[in-house]
């Protein structure tokens, strides 16, 4: 007798091969790299695409709870290095690319993302030039925000104290970079703000990478200078370096050095002309008595 023949249902078809290509070392865990097409960004915030190169495609999808990660915005027609896993959607009988990471092919993942937080936000109108507000030309107490530890504080501390030795300086010590930079940075921002002692903030940190200096990259940090009620200086890095915070910021300066002379005046140079003005005014009044006499004679 015959053995008995075992016929599949669909489902249960495509259930077997999705069961062997989960179980699959390489399909489970793989990158790979490709161009974008097709690309959707769908209302629920997953994203359907298809990845393409010379002569082959498949189709991807990335869901929100990973591409809310992403740093950059992914675009129809990029070349990128996606990670993820291969399997088969059992309704339809389609293997597809599932991406839980991605980044830009050939271009810096952290430059395109400053590029494209950099039109968001200007576009926004955190940059605007009428937003910003004047300095007070002399300020009762300075609040610094940077780390305890590096150059730059003291930079800013000899400074403040060379030029207006007689104003106080409330130091906030934050991480400047790494992982729990930025919230930090917010946190600080906010809290001197709450505080309402400093009328002047010095936000910043020494020179550094585009990585180095990420943290004054972020969307958070920039919001949280963008609503700050005192006026911020930002000073982050040396001349060259432009970061997201200096083009939020009141005033841009391009050393914490220099954020320091910019937030204080000189007092040897107001000393001077107080006396350039006692001079004149009492050159004023001897004149005005002089004339006074000859009228009285």
């Amino acid at each position: 007798m015959a053995a008995e023949r075992k016929v599949y249902s669909i489902k249960e078809l495509n259930g077997y091969i999705r069961m062997k290509l989960d179980s699959d070392v390489v399909l489970s865990d793989v990158w790979i790299r490709g161009e974008i097409s097709n690309f959707t960004h769908h209302s629920s915030g997953h994203m359907y695409f298809t990845l393409k190169d010379e002569s082959s495609r498949i189709k991807s999808i990335m869901f929100a709870s990973h591409n809310q990660r992403l740093p950059f915005v992914p675009k129809e027609g990029a070349r990128v290095i996606a990670r993820g896993n291969v399997t088969v959607y059992e309704r339809d009988g389609q293997y597809q690319f599932y991406a839980t990471q991605m980044q830009p092919d050939g271009i810096g993942s952290l430059y395109l993302a400053y590029e494209q937080l950099k039109s968001k936000l200007e576009q926004e109108g955190l940059f605007a030039a009428e937003r910003k507000r004047p300095l007070p030309r002399f300020p009762k107490c300075i609040g610094v925000v940077t780390s305890p530890t590096g150059a730059a504080v003291r930079d800013i501390v000899i400074t403040l104290q060379r030029r207006f030795p007689q104003v106080p300086i409330v130091i906030y010590p934050v991480l400047v970079q790494g992982k729990g930079a930025a919230p930090a940075i917010v946190k600080a921002i906010k809290t001197l703000n709450a505080m309402g002692e400093a009328d002047v903030l010095i936000v910043g940190r020494g020179g550094g990478s585009l990585e180095e200096l990420w943290a004054f990259n972020e969307e958070e940090v920039a919001r949280a200078i963008y609503q700050s009620a005192i006026p911020v200086i930002s000073a982050v890095g040396h001349e060259t370096d432009f970061t997201i915070a200096d083009f939020v910021a009141d005033l841009r300066a391009a050393t914490p050095t220099a954020a320091a002379e910019l937030a204080v005046p000189h007092a040897g140079e107001l000393a001077a002309q107080l006396r350039q003005q006692q001079n004149r005014l009492r050159q004023s009044l001897l004149r005005r008595s002089q004339r006074g006499g000859e009228r009285l004679a």
